[in-house]
């Protein structure tokens, strides 16, 4: 019987965006990451495919294709909900400083645990190994956080784009300096490339919204989706960090006011581009869901379950764990204060690790490197998420219920203390 036909193809590609679907509503009532139960799904497939002789497909470059296009899809879904607003400014900032000094500390301590451990890697190579283990997951934390109050909400959305984004560009200026022409150039080239990157998203940004608000046609969103991924392909051919592209764009059309000011507003039809901004909202959200069901479903069918049975692995991976939850622990404690579950656990590593682990550059790659590291770490931080939110649920019902129970509260009335009564009979 043959495996691969249109039909069957249509039909599983089917069936597994409906378990998709239930596996998010089963996510909403348990905080069980519905990525989780994805990447199950692609493990029972793989023993499917095993069974029937389809165990030899190669998925890489589909996953590859999957990633990059989650990766924008993901980015630009975030960036769409950012509001910059004067009193969104200082959590913003916030979110951006803990996501940089969590990304670097994260991989420093990493990367001294891969060099100790795995026999070859060198200290250059640690780091490139390191980062990709350090980047939160937003595939993973944006879904996942909806059940939380806006303020916390809010706090990981910023967080988890700038980790990824950071992440990204921290990656790639890591794989630059093998070469030694660009070497060379070191953080001053990077910087360069940043601001060139910068300024080439605006121009095209504004571009963009000016044209296309002006474009009649009802069949423009996918255009302007084709668009965005053009740029994004040809922005890394030359080298750019091609996410702030997306990022930026994403900004600019979710703040159109705030960009289109004094001589720049008589260019703006502000009714069309929010016509715009609500199609593309809808279909970057129904996008992602669908690139990120896909990509957690053949991340499954990648993974070898027997790494992870490897002493080396559970070691390293552990000791990665641990100081993860270290690092962010000291660094919400001095940002945010005492309030800070349940976020201290809210750190995944999902799609973004996956995406870059297998860009590491062939000569840079080490053979004592265990892939079950990647899959341990990426399984254990979210089932730990998962525990975390549903205690805090738990926890929040438990003090709506109480609540509900004695609605007077903490306004019941309590007998006076011998300050208070000395101060009353004093007046």
């Amino acid at each position: 019987m043959e495996i691969i036909t249109s039909y069957n193809l249509i039909i599983e590609a089917s069936v597994i965006i409906i378990l998709s679907f239930f596996f998010g509503e089963v996510a909403r009532k348990t905080n069980i990451p519905s990525v989780l139960m994805l990447i199950v799904l692609g493990i029972i497939l793989k023993f499917a495919l095993d069974a029937v002789g389809g165990g030899s497909i190669n998925f890489f470059p589909i996953l590859e294709v999957l990633g990059i296009v989650g990766l924008i899809m993901i980015v630009l879904e975030a960036a769409l909900e950012l509001e910059l607003k004067p009193e969104k400014y200082l959590p913003i900032a916030k979110a951006l400083g803990i996501a940089l000094i969590g990304l670097l500390a994260s991989t420093w301590v990493a990367a001294l645990i891969l060099h100790e451990f795995i026999e070859g890697m060198s200290m250059k190579a640690a780091w490139l190994y390191a980062t990709p283990l350090s980047i939160l997951s937003s595939a993973i934390i944006i879904p996942s956080v909806t059940g939380l109050n806006d303020q916390k909400r809010e706090f990981h959305i910023y967080e988890s784009t700038f980790s990824d984004i950071l992440g990204i560009m921290m990656f790639y200026f890591l794989t630059g300096q093998l070469d030694a022409a660009e070497h060379s150039s070191g953080l001053l080239g990077f910087g360069g490339n940043i601001l060139l990157t910068i300024v080439i998203s605006l121009v095209a940004s504004y571009l963009i919204v000016v044209i296309f608000q002006n474009i009649k046609s009802h069949t423009k969103l996918f255009l302007l989706i084709a668009v965005l991924l053009l740029l994004y392909a040809v922005g890394k051919k030359m080298h750019l960090s091609s996410l702030i592209i997306i990022l930026i764009f994403g900004l600019l059309i979710a703040n159109m006011k705030l960009f289109f000011r004094g001589p720049l507003s008589r260019w703006l039809n502000f009714k069309e581009a929010q016509h715009i901004y609500d199609g593309l909202h809808i279909i970057t959200m129904e996008t992602a869901f669908v690139v990120r069901t896909f990509f957690f479903v053949i991340f499954g069918l990648t993974i070898s379950l027997a790494s992870l049975a490897s002493v080396t692995v559970a070691i390293v991976s552990l000791l990665i764990i641990l100081s993860i939850y270290i690092i962010r622990f000291i660094i919400l404690r001095a940002f945010i204060g005492k309030d800070i579950l349940p976020q201290v656990f809210v750190a995944p590593r999902g799609l973004i690790t996956i995406l870059l682990f297998y860009n590491i550059p062939k000569e840079a790659e080490v053979a004592g490197f265990e892939a079950g590291i990647l899959l341990f770490i990426i399984i254990a931080t979210s089932i730990i998420m998962t525990i975390a939110m549903v205690y805090d649920k738990r926890r929040s019902s438990e003090a709506i219920r109480k609540a509900q129970a004695d609605p007077v509260g903490t306004e019941r009335w309590k007998a006076p203390s011998i300050s208070e009564v000395g101060k009353a009979s004093e007046n």
